[in-house]
């Protein structure tokens, strides 16, 4: 069998696509990336916003039209197929194979029915499975902790991945160990809510630490870097700052969605906390690590969003000064509270306050990325940039980064680099030694060439 994943979504679903991948290796299947050679092709679905949703609307209309052509198993999981908006798609685009993101072991099951299979349940074995490490990667994901327990009005998380369960962390330390032994550098811990780990199990009881002592287990691992991702304001603790500030592999990157800067539009929001309860989680923040990289996300147009409560929101990122942030229109959700109680706001409303805080993004984002030209930053290189002469990867801070290759560097790996110049969203660097000497660039092909294609050159 030849099978194909198609992933959209969050990094949740990134790492559950390597852990049906996984599956399907070990069955026998050859995973291609081409859906005219494929005899599977599986979607794994995202339905927090409407774009997402439309684009697996629109590749099982062309699915279909292939299927009726030739032979073609047809697949959806993750949190649309969970949702009966999911389900009714499957059943005009004739999906074969419907899992929600609590049956993803039932993908063999699956395969063996030869008919059609639908699996939406919640399964405990999913907490204790671990997948093998993802071959030849020096970033991988691993997951902490499933579902969630907050509901906020917009979200359709809790329907979709169900109440919150956390991994033991015997179970996180052996996927951990597994991770490290093929190589890996950098891992993300992920979550819906990162913070409230252990929370489901008691009062930190059946060796179940929090989230904080979880962060110092795993820096101690023996792991380079550390990330994690993502944290919800309502259970985040000034431990989870000092665990940071005295664990070396732990990244000063903290990513702590606010939603919105007016405390009318959280209450409505139903986020649990204040604007000031925020800034107060900043402040900790900033007293154990004064040179965190902040990032956030930000929904605007909620319903009710009237434009004084916007301007709080815009005077909430300067207060903060975030490094960078995820910024959306608001998108109802069929069965969501808001989309049920809540009218929405005109598209060009929506629209157009969403461009303003965009610009006020770029404007502190060149600020900050800005004062980082002439510092030394450790790299982790993913590998070739657009130009061939030229390696991709991101700091500790997860700057977006580009660097000429040099003699010894021409592939992925952790290096040092000296920041020489900074846009909004990208930095471009030079490779150098442990004393700040830069690295001898390898020579170009066609040295005007390159220069007139150089990322810098372009900036």
């Amino acid at each position: 069998m030849k099978a194909m994943i198609v992933t959209y979504g969050c990094q949740m679903n990134e790492y559950d696509t390597h852990l049906v991948q996984s599956q399907l290796v070990s069955f026998g299947a050859d995973i291609v990336d081409s859906v005219d050679v494929a005899d599977f092709v599986l979607l794994n679905t995202c339905a927090i916003r409407g774009k997402p949703v439309e684009k697996v609307r629109s590749l099982l209309g062309d699915l279909r039209k292939i299927k009726a052509r030739r032979p073609l198993v047809i697949g959806m999981m993750g949190c649309l197929a969970q949702l009966e908006e999911g389900q009714q798609m499957a059943r005009k685009f004739g999906v074969d194979i419907l899992l929600g993101p609590g049956s993803l072991l039932d993908i063999g099951k699956a395969l063996e029915s030869n008919e059609r299979f639908w699996g939406l349940a919640f399964r405990d074995e999913l907490h204790d499975h671990v997948p093998p490490a993802p071959a030849g990667q020096l970033q991988a994901h691993l997951t902490i902790m499933r579902g969630c327990d907050h509901h906020c009005t917009y979200c359709i998380v809790p329907t979709t991945r169900g109440p919150q369960v956390s991994r033991h962390p015997d179970d996180i330390l052996r996927e951990l160990d597994s991770l490290l032994v093929a190589g890996v550098q950098e891992v993300t811990l992920l979550g819906q809510n990162v913070n409230a780990y252990g929370v489901d199990q008691g009062a930190r009881v059946g060796g179940y630490p929090s989230f904080a002592n979880l962060l110092r287990l795993v820096g101690r691992s023996g792991v380079r870097r550390v990330k994690f991702t993502t944290s919800h304001p309502m259970n985040f603790t000034e431990d989870v700052a000092a665990a940071m500030a005295e664990t070396p592999a732990i990244c000063e990157y903290v990513h702590l969605p606010v939603q919105s800067g007016s405390n009318r539009v959280l209450r409505r929001m139903a986020r649990e906390y204040t604007r000031e309860d925020y800034l107060r989680h900043v402040a900790d923040i900033r007293k154990h690590l004064p040179h965190a990289v902040l990032a956030t996300d930000i929904i605007v147009g909620f319903p009710g969003e009237t434009e004084e409560d916007f301007q709080e929101t815009l005077s909430l990122y300067d207060e903060v000064g975030f490094d960078s942030a995820y910024m959306f229109a608001y998108s109802p959700r069929p069965g969501t509270p808001s989309y049920k109680h809540f009218d929405d706001l005109p598209r060009e409303v929506k629209t157009e306050r969403l461009e303003r805080l965009i610009a006020r993004q770029k404007e502190w984002s060149a600020r900050k990325n800005a004062a980082k030209v002439g510092t030394i930053q450790e790299l982790l290189l993913r590998g070739e940039a657009h130009d061939s002469g030229f390696l991709e990867g991101h700091t500790r801070g997860n700057h977006p980064t580009v660097v000429p290759k040099a003699v010894g560097v021409t592939g992925p790996g952790v290096h040092l680099a000296r920041i020489e110049h900074a846009t909004p969203h990208m930095m471009y660097a030079t490779l150098v030694d442990s004393a700040g000497n830069a690295l001898p660039e390898l020579p170009k092909l066609n040295p005007e060439a390159a220069a007139l294609t150089s990322p810098l050159a372009m900036a």
